[in-house]
């Protein structure tokens, strides 16, 4: 796998939102991983959408179209909130001016945006490797998503940290209805409280792979997103 196009800078910014923790360099590179396996998985179902249509711009209402037919992506509820493409999807379009307590009106920031743009440079490099484009707003709605996960990643890791571990008592399995479950299959066995090692105040490598199962619900995207991040957090610590 190629080096995330999403920096460490810019990765451990966001956690630095986050917590005060500190987060170990491995734990940064496979942060940056996953958050790319998503972004990737996105950019490749809003590609078939826009192969569909006949056009080469990516836009909005292919992302749209990418989060409705694979819903292991549909990951980004607090960005969905502010996201104009998904306000306008609920007939909430309207400004997300606030008037402050003075009386005027002032742009409230929600934790969904907070270091806007901070991925962007990863969003079009990423869109360059899959050699497609897309217009502003497609990039701003990528962007966000990504903006969002990192957010929710370093939430988990730091509440990994805190309680010493992750329980897990099962797997998520998404299964239409009237479908029966499929067998559970052996990378996902049942599984009690795991144990955690190391101090309370650093975010390691395994502190972010827990967030991770947890983030990422679907099984097919969260074996995908572990099994890269373990080899750039191994590759970085080889090198």
């Amino acid at each position: 796998m190629d080096a995330a196009p999403f920096s460490p800078t810019a990765v451990k910014a966001a956690f630095r939102d986050v917590t005060w923790m500190h987060v170990s360099r491995p734990a940064v590179r496979a942060a940056a991983s996953v958050t790319q396996t998503l972004l990737t998985e996105i950019i490749e179902g809003a590609t078939a959408a826009a192969a569909e249509e006949g056009v080469t711009k990516l836009r909005p209402r292919h992302l749209v179209t990418a989060i409705d037919r694979n819903v292991e992506v549909d990951v980004a509820n607090e960005w969905y909130a502010y996201s104009p493409t998904f306000r306008a999807l609920d007939g909430n379009a309207q400004s997300t001016d606030v008037p402050s307590r003075s009386g005027s009106a002032r742009r409230r920031k929600s934790s969904a945006v907070v270091g806007a743009h901070r991925f962007e440079p990863g969003v079009r490099a990423l869109l360059r490797s899959h050699r497609v484009r897309a217009v502003p707003a497609m990039v701003r709605e990528l962007d966000g998503i990504a903006g969002v996960f990192v957010t929710g990643l370093a939430r988990g890791a730091a509440m990994v940290v805190r309680e010493g571990g992750v329980q897990r008592f099962g797997s998520v399995i998404l299964t239409m209805p009237g479908e029966p479950a499929p067998a559970l299959s052996p990378e996902e066995p049942l599984r009690a409280a795991s144990a955690r090692e190391g101090d309370r105040r650093t975010i390691g490598t395994r502190d972010v792979l827990d967030a991770t199962t947890f983030q990422l619900f679907g099984s097919t995207i969260r074996q995908r997103a572990l099994t890269e991040a373990r080899q750039a957090a191994h590759a970085y610590a080889s090198a």
